[in-house]
């Protein structure tokens, strides 16, 4: 998780010591903090709520019912676990950097369930990106390949490939005594990369790891957004006509959007374990603490950002969305309403 970004070895940490005792010893200053918190905090309610609703309206909408809409789901399923599993004990670990009293298996589960929740997501949004790209460019052939039954089994597939990669992270961290303290009334413990994980290599290979979760999987979405923008280029509005040209106009604007959130959010996250992985002196470890402080509230906006994203871009979520919270009445003006608009174009199944 990203707390193994700011974690150090011992000697290598900025405490302040002033405030710094067993029940309280944050790892960077207060000044720095405080902010921090408040931020990540207000993005763990916009997260849970999005999220939420998001897998309500996925789940309830006759017009949200389609093979995207259960990427989506699964996606806020994903996006929710992590903001729930993992954002609650990073500020935890930030404000208790070695006073943690929380035990050791809730230690392994916090990392193994982050890891896997964010090789999740990212396995999430390139399966739905290769849909779009079977559906937009090979639309015949999309109606027979892609299908309900098949899409369920594929998500299965995807969280079992994540539960699975994650798990070394259940055996490279641990709850560790810190300092030199001979008195356990006295002792203080971090949950941290074991020693043996450091020292042999294998926390720096499954960074390593992890980073190339984020390299390939920017690689393949480059590569399908722009054969998708090239299909939809090369298709003017004389073949398609002016709704069909509209639709595809904002799918381009979809794409657009995901790709620069993904860049965004997780780019600043995988250059910070990199720093991290290749510092050996107190100044780069410095450097490599407040540089995950600022990658950290982008990494968790990821896991909020979608549902935004979803109601500012997609005409069919809105209305969905406007549907389940208004009255009835009102709700079947919003749904002839989103028949006589375009709307992101769907696969069925």
């Amino acid at each position: 998780m990203v707390s193994a970004n700011i974690s150090s070895p011992a000697g290598h940490q900025e405490q302040n010591t002033e405030v710094c005792s067993k029940s309280l010893c944050p790892l960077l200053p207060m000044h720095t903090l405080i902010p921090v918190t408040a931020i990540c905090l207000a993005l763990l309610v916009l997260g849970i709520t999005g999220n939420v609703l998001t897998m309500v309206v996925t789940g309830c909408s006759r017009d949200l019912r389609n093979t995207t809409s259960l990427y989506l789901a699964s996606l806020a399923v994903s996006d929710l676990l992590l903001l729930l599993l993992g954002l609650p004990l990073d500020l935890y670990r930030l404000w208790h950097a070695q006073s943690w009293a929380l035990g050791t298996l809730l230690c392994h589960v916090w990392h193994w369930s982050g890891e896997a929740c964010a090789y999740c997501s990212i396995l999430h949004l390139t399966a739905l990106t290769a849909e779009r790209y079977i559906a937009i460019c090979f639309p015949l052939r999309a109606k027979v390949l892609v299908t309900q039954r098949r899409v369920k089994a594929l998500l299965v597939g995807l969280w079992a490939v994540a539960l699975l990669t994650a798990a070394p992270f259940l055996f490279l961290v641990g709850v560790r005594r810190v300092g030199n303290v001979s008195s356990d009334i006295d002792a203080r413990y971090e949950c941290a990369p074991t020693d043996h994980a450091q020292q042999t290599g294998l926390l720096g290979t499954m960074l390593w790891v992890t980073t190339s979760y984020f390299v390939l999987p920017f690689l393949c979405l480059y590569i399908l957004y722009s054969l998708i923008v090239r299909e939809l280029l090369r298709v003017n509005k004389t073949h398609l006509g002016g709704a069909s040209y509209r639709n595809h106009q904002q799918t381009v604007r979809m794409l657009v959007v995901v790709v620069l959130a993904f860049v965004v959010c997780w780019l600043p996250f995988h250059v910070g374990r990199i720093i991290y992985t290749h510092s050996k002196d107190t100044r780069m470890m410095l450097f490599s603490q407040y540089f995950n402080i600022f990658a950290l509230p982008l990494f968790y906006l990821s896991a909020s950002i979608n549902p935004i994203l979803y109601n500012l871009i997609s005409k069919k979520y809105r209305a969905a969305l406007y549907k389940l919270l208004v009255s009835p009445k009102s709700a079947e003006r919003a749904s002839t309403i989103t028949r006589e608009t375009v709307s992101y174009p769907e696969t069925s199944g």
